[in-house]
């Protein structure tokens, strides 16, 4: 008999007759099936898995670059000639062109920040005022144009603008009035007293963090000024550049810009210990559920090693009339690879169709339990989000069948080196 290819049509067809062959004539056997679905659901937990820390990073990231400077420019302080320590910018304007006319700066605004309780209707709550002027204001995306928000933004030099949670905790809407209070107030020969304004809510704004919803409060820059007795005074800038993954390289350009009494405070010094520990999840899950698909790849071996058995007097009679020991190999090669390959095709399917229903999925699961699945007060993001990223799917793929066809090679090698002698013995 003349060698056959490598994976010819003959080699195609014996290895499809064993796999669709009935249990009774060693066919596919419970173990095939077992790895099958096992596979499936290795991938498929894979798949799932990546979308949604993929989709819970880029969720935390985007709500970080948001609704918060991208860069902070404070100052150091510096001692005037009473020796007394300001802190604070009072050529403010003037910085905030230099830091503006920085390449790769889209914007440098000033801003004055402060703690204060906020009360309304008997309610009480802490707050985190931010200054600025409307301008300003309407370019921060998760708070002003084109956020989801409700009120009227043009009217901010009016009142005030609070998120959504802040709101909803005060009991107060577009048109109310909350009370305002810090403990540096008006300054008297007797101490300082506290200073308790009231404003008007105008804009209320949900910037899809917690945190952000439940303490922010943004102020006109004037009131803010005035309120925190910082009159021809700015606390610090709010820089946003066009390339906030690379904020590295603005830090030079933006001290010099600064000037000589300039710190930085980036996105990544605020967040980069929640973004190293989410990196390390990610390496740590990866790490379990590639074990998870190679324990579902080791059930080929044992499926193939009762399919070789049962087939050994085939085996024996194929060797016979002249096929090689490579021709064997790849038969039975092609019988466990199709598991895999299957399998694998399955879980991808389930994995892509979960990542991209993944909000329908988990609204019929938080039915299901009662509701207070996610609480957003705990994990900072209103939904468990996923992003499905084809280069996860492609590691997911290729880990799958890159086991699937090693673990495969063993059994069919233990096939190809049958003495066929010993094979048609007993038959």
């Amino acid at each position: 008999m003349a060698q056959t290819a490598p994976f010819s049509r003959f080699e195609r067809m014996i290895a499809w007759r064993y796999l669709r062959a009935r249990r009774a004539e060693g066919g596919v056997s419970v173990m095939t099936w077992i790895s099958l679905i096992g596979i499936t659901l290795a991938v498929f937990a894979l798949i799932a898995t990546l979308a949604v820390r993929a989709g819970f990073r880029a969720e935390f990231v985007d709500t970080i670059l948001g609704a918060n400077a991208h860069v902070t420019v404070y100052a150091s302080g510096r001692v005037d000639a009473n020796g007394v320590t300001v802190k604070g910018f009072s050529d403010y304007a003037e910085r905030a062109a230099a830091l503006a006319a920085v390449p790769g700066v889209t914007r440098a605004a000033p801003m004055i920040r402060g703690q204060v309780m906020v009360s309304s209707q008997g309610a009480t709550n802490g707050a985190e005022v931010y200054g600025l002027t409307v301008e300003d204001l309407k370019t921060i995306p998760r708070v002003g144009l084109g956020a989801e928000a409700y009120g009227e933004i043009d009217r901010f030099d009016e009142g005030i603008a609070v998120g959504s949670i802040l709101a909803r905790e005060l009991g107060v809407t577009v048109g109310d009035k909350v009370r305002v209070i810090s403990p540096n107030g008006v300054k008297t020969a007797f101490g300082t007293s506290p200073r308790v304004n009231a404003y008007e809510v105008v804009y209320v704004f949900t910037a899809g963090r917690y945190d952000i919803d439940k303490t922010r409060l943004y102020m006109p820059f004037a009131q803010a000024q005035e309120y925190f007795n910082r009159e021809g005074f700015a606390d610090e800038f709010e820089v946003m550049v066009d390339n906030p993954d690379d904020i590295d390289r603005f830090a030079a350009p933006l001290l010099a810009a600064g000037g000589d009494d300039a710190i930085l405070w980036t996105w990544r010094d605020s967040s980069g210990a929640f973004l190293r520990a989410l990196d390390m999840e990610d390496n740590i899950m990866f790490v379990i559920l590639s074990i998870l698909v190679l324990i579902a790849t080791m059930n080929i071996i044992s499926g193939l090693i009762m399919l070789v058995k049962n087939k050994g007097r085939d085996i024996g009679i194929l060797r016979t009339i002249g096929l090689t020991e490579g021709a064997v190999l790849r038969v039975f090669f092609m019988c466990g690879a199709f598991t895999g390959i299957v399998g694998t095709v399955a879980g991808v399917a389930l994995g892509c169709l979960f990542a991209l229903y993944i909000d329908p999925i988990f609204s019929a699961v938080n039915y299901l339990a009662g509701g207070g699945v996610w609480d957003a007060s705990i994990r900072g993001i209103y939904a468990l989000p996923a992003k499905l990223q084809w280069g996860d799917v492609l590691s997911a793929v290729s880990l799958s069948l890159g086991l699937s066809f090693i673990v495969t090679i063993f059994p069919a090698r233990r096939a190809a080196r049958m003495n066929p002698v010993e094979a048609l013995r007993y038959e």
